[in-house]
């Protein structure tokens, strides 16, 4: 089971926002620890918190999703919402496109739950230490992109010889946000840089064991990644460092532009490891 930071980071739901669903109803934790109040999830709930994502998109409000649980929704009945909500997003204006493409990853997520695809595979890494020019900010998934604009503005020639890709995120554990994580924009760099602009930051990562996926952007993998290496890492035997931030590696496609091949890089122990 994950603790409820760690659950946060793999489902991309703020800890706030999780909390006000275990004080609904709508998602309540595993397991609570009696003697600490700690919360604990399983790998499974990634699960509900799609169902509850999907509901949302389709207008309903938090007491309306706390019924539908309740009355345990097939898969089928959801497609139909979904295939209905598709058929509502066709008809508006381009601007409304977007939803379209979020409701289809959603209804391929539903068609496989529980289930890992072949063609995707875990693989466990010791990636070497390195060091980081990066933005920080609150934000969220779709906040990344607009964060590097932000990031490249910042930059000078001077410092742009200094960087190498590819691009990196860091998810750190979310902070006092409701609605957003603290995320961190960046590249590598060759040497250290003793002077930067005001808002950039150096960034040292130490050398450590990664649980790793690999997927396309455009893929449908891209919406169940992280349940999938969250499944893995919950059952051989291994629990997330959640004093260290899970990266996510973005490789450009040649040929291909706004594709990107993505590497999710979780920091992982063997379960009964202590560190400071």
């Amino acid at each position: 089971m994950f603790k409820i930071s760690e659950f946060s980071r793999l489902s991309r739901i703020p800890l706030q926002t999780l909390r006000y669903y275990d004080h609904l109803g709508i998602l309540k934790p595993t397991k609570t620890d009696e003697s600490t109040g700690y919360r604990y999830y399983s790998a499974e709930q990634l699960l509900e918190i799609n169902r509850i994502i999907i509901f949302k998109e389709l207008g309903f409000t938090l007491q309306q999703i706390a019924h539908l649980l309740q009355e345990e929704i097939s898969a089928e009945q959801i497609r139909g919402m979904l295939r209905l909500k598709e058929s509502e997003i066709e008809r508006l204006h381009d601007i409304e496109r977007s939803k379209l493409s979020q409701i289809k990853e959603r209804i391929q997520l539903v068609e496989r739950e529980g289930r890992m695809d072949k063609d995707q595979e875990v693989v466990i890494k010791c990636v070497e230490e390195m060091h980081m020019i990066t933005y920080a900010s609150p934000g969220t998934l779709d906040d990344i992109p607009t964060l590097f604009e932000i990031f490249n503005g910042l930059l000078d020639s001077r410092l742009r010889s200094f960087l190498s890709s590819p691009q990196i995120v860091l998810w750190n554990t979310p902070g006092s946000t409701a609605h957003a994580f603290e995320l961190e924009v960046g590249y590598t760099v060759k040497t250290d840089i003793l002077k930067l602009p005001e808002y950039l930051n150096q960034r040292f990562l130490p050398a450590e064991k990664v649980a790793t996926l690999l997927f396309r952007s455009d893929s449908a993998f891209s919406e169940t990644a992280c349940i999938d290496l969250a499944t893995w890492i919950e059952h051989n035997g291994y629990r997330i460092r959640s004093d260290r931030p899970g990266r996510e590696i973005y490789v450009p496609l040649s040929g291909e532009p706004d594709i990107h091949l993505i590497e999710i890089q979780i920091p992982i122990v063997e379960k009964g490891f202590v560190y400071e």
